[in-house]
């Protein structure tokens, strides 16, 4: 065994004297200490064939020649980077002439875009602007909103929890409970912000965006709804839209209406759609006039005050301003995708 060892050392050694590139370097460790046709490898691996009382001190011997070639590796391969680096550096001139490096303009990624001119359009109607946190307590993100823990409509949430009472908040509306613990009517708030559920497909992103947004006062209407959401569609998409109101159900809001808005991506061909699956429509939003059981979790008079919010998806937004028909191409950071968004 010893004789093999020295052997192969000597092998190494004068391989290593005549490589003149760092593939040649990568060629004698494949040679030597690969895992398929390695010859030290090979060594290691027959020590089971070898009588038990001469496996340790074999396997020793082994380990130790292992780790000289290792060094002798390393130590060639850094000569060689040094020479290769020291020749680039000799040979290179400076030339004046040549034309410099172009540099590029950063652009405002889509979601983000989307994001201000929503937020534009609402503080335009008199709404502030409220943020929370992103890990979210169970009071807060479920039961506060009339979501107890034996609710049904929990299982409408495919929540990631970072504790038993902990999650990634599965929407921004705890940001309402929190604005409404410490502050009295009359309140227009806006809450934007990135929120998780287990979720993935051409329409839905495990992360995503949302912005909440509700108004409480004397005499709030269902009215007052449809007028601010109607308000905000025809804005941010420049009147050229379809909008219409479907009964839902929320457990926070009571009566609840999803908004749906037309596909612009489908026109002719909607049976094909990806996005609205034919339907010709895509719902944006949630929205309902604030339920009495919330009031009561933060301590309004429900004889006096009522409200209404909504919660829309900034991706679902942006998909068809720009007429996309998939969610994913938002966070894939392809720079061909970004940059057919202008500066």
């Amino acid at each position: 065994m010893i004789e093999i060892l020295e052997k192969l050392h000597e092998e190494v050694t004068g391989r290593l004297e005549r490589c003149g590139s760092p593939q040649d370097v990568e060629q004698i460790r494949v040679d030597y200490l690969g895992r398929k046709g390695g010859k030290l490898t090979a060594l290691l691996r027959g020590l089971r064939e070898l009588p038990a009382e001469e496996r340790p001190s074999a396997g020793a011997e082994l380990n130790r020649r292992r780790g000289e070639v290792e060094t002798l590796l390393e130590t060639r391969l850094a000569e060689l980077r040094r020479q290769q680096e020291g020749a680039r550096e000799g040979g290179a001139r400076l030339d004046v002439t040549l034309p410099g490096n172009r540099l590029e303009r950063g652009r405002i990624h889509p979601l983000t875009r989307v994001t201000d001119e929503i937020i534009d359009v609402f503080t335009g109607m008199g709404f502030e602007i409220a943020r929370g946190p992103d890990v979210e307590d169970d009071y807060h993100n479920f039961e506060a909103l009339n979501i107890p823990r034996d609710h049904p409509a929990r299982d409408m949430q495919d929540t990631f929890f970072v504790s038993e009472n902990h999650v990634l908040r599965t929407h921004t509306s705890p940001v309402q409970i929190r604005v409404m613990e410490t502050r009295r009517p009359p309140l227009r708030i806006i809450a934007p912000g990135a929120v998780y559920r287990h979720d993935d497909d051409a329409t839905h992103s495990p992360v995503f965006h949302q912005v909440e947004g509700f108004m409480v006062d004397r005499n709030i209407t269902f009215g007052d709804l449809k007028g601010v959401l109607t308000h905000f569609l025809e804005e941010i998409f420049e009147g050229d839209v379809r909008v219409r109101f479907r009964p839902s159900f929320f457990p926070f809001t009571e009566p609840s209406a999803e908004v749906d808005i037309g596909c612009n991506l489908c026109r002719d061909v909607e049976d094909s759609c990806r996005v609205c699956r034919g339907s010709g429509w895509l719902e944006i939003l949630g929205s309902g006039m604030i339920d009495p059981n919330v009031f009561d979790f933060v301590g309004y008079d429900t004889e006096v005050y009522s409200g209404f919010a909504f919660g829309m998806g900034v991706e679902r937004i942006a998909m068809l301003k720009y007429g996309m028909d998939d969610i994913r191409l938002f966070f894939q950071n392809d720079i061909r995708f970004l940059r057919q968004f202008p500066p």
